[in-house]
């Protein structure tokens, strides 16, 4: 009689999470050797665990990961190993071009007196120089209506403590007044009916 098969879930118990990735990791990795050696098959396989730690196996035909990866990218068409030399070799490119743009774009934005300028790059320093002082105009504006509006919010909060307040003191003068009315009349009563 053979084993029902189980449902395949996450399980929750990490003492038998680990105990089954051990007993699957190992009944794979025997899966894999067999599979190498009964079909003369190249086979790489990489596992890491939850926590980590890499496992791997590799067919005894295949001299290293290395050369393996290079079939694979040979034959994908595909890059794995990306030479990074290359790939910050090409980033520097670009961060120079920036830095060029930059400094050329800070020489049109600075004028220098010894330096004899055209009338066109005079007028397009200009131009730069107007946008430079509607951005900062914008920002400045900006930040002080948002000042205003913190400060408008601040004297409403105040102005409906203080009529809160105003109104608890309200209260609680009709009230002593209601007291004192009372008291009034009750010594007018005790004196008339002579309790006093």
């Amino acid at each position: 009689m053979g084993r029902g098969r189980s449902e395949i879930k996450r399980i929750e118990n990490p003492t038998q999470r680990q105990s089954t990735f051990y007993k699957r990791r190992d009944g794979l990795f025997k899966k894999a050797r067999e599979l190498a050696v009964l079909c003369d098959a190249d086979l790489l396989l990489l596992l890491f665990s939850a926590s980590g730690k890499l496992y791997h196996f590799l067919s005894p035909t295949v001299p290293s990961v290395r050369e393996f990866v290079e079939r694979y990218e040979a034959t994908t068409h595909t890059k794995v190993w990306a030479d990074i030399r290359q790939e910050r070799r090409a980033e520097l490119e670009k961060v120079g071009s920036m830095c060029d743009l930059l400094e050329k774009q800070l020489r049109f934005m600075t004028v220098d007196d010894g330096e004899e300028y055209t009338v066109p790059s005079l007028e397009a320093l200009e131009h730069n120089l107007e946008a430079a002082m509607r951005k900062v105009r914008s920002e400045k504006d900006r930040k002080i209506g948002g000042e205003i509006c913190y400060l408008q919010n601040i004297i409403r909060g105040r102005q409906e403590e203080r009529y809160g307040l105003c109104d608890k003191i309200a209260h609680a003068q009709t009230l002593k007044d209601v007291e004192c009315g009372s008291t009034s009349l009750s010594n007018g009563l005790d004196l008339k009916l002579g309790f006093n």
